[in-house]
């Protein structure tokens, strides 16, 4: 009887340990890159208290891709498509970047003509 007790009390010990492991791993640096995943937020930029910006990464390897998403409470528009490479500034390069009013005046030009935002699409 004693025999049959603790092989019984091992039982349900197994039983309770096993969600309390997967908790921990799941909260560990190695269960994180495990639940990462092909897709990863890179930045969030809240334009409002119900919109906002997000940069979002996308496939691995040379297929990677940041998308810049719209959210509003009623829609997710996809805005703009840039490999990691683009977004990031190398040492010692020197790119022109317009500057905000002369983007907005750009982007207002476009509008005014019909055409969309900037926008470009994944080769």
């Amino acid at each position: 009887m004693d025999q049959s007790a603790s092989a019984l009390f091992w039982f349900f010990a197994i039983l309770v340990m096993i969600p309390l492991v997967l908790w921990l791993v799941k909260r560990s640096p190695m269960g994180a890159r495990l639940a990462a995943g092909p897709m990863r937020s890179v930045a969030v930029l809240p334009l409002s208290a119900s919109q906002k910006l997000v940069t979002v990464e996308v496939g691995s390897g040379d297929e990677r891709r940041w998308l810049v998403l719209g959210v509003t409470p009623g829609s997710i528009n996809m805005l703009y498509t840039l490999s990691p490479e683009e977004a990031v500034l190398g040492a010692g390069v020197q790119m022109a970047l317009p500057t905000p009013a002369s983007g907005f005046a750009q982007l207002l030009t476009r509008m005014k003509q019909g055409g969309s935002g900037p926008r470009r699409d994944a080769p």
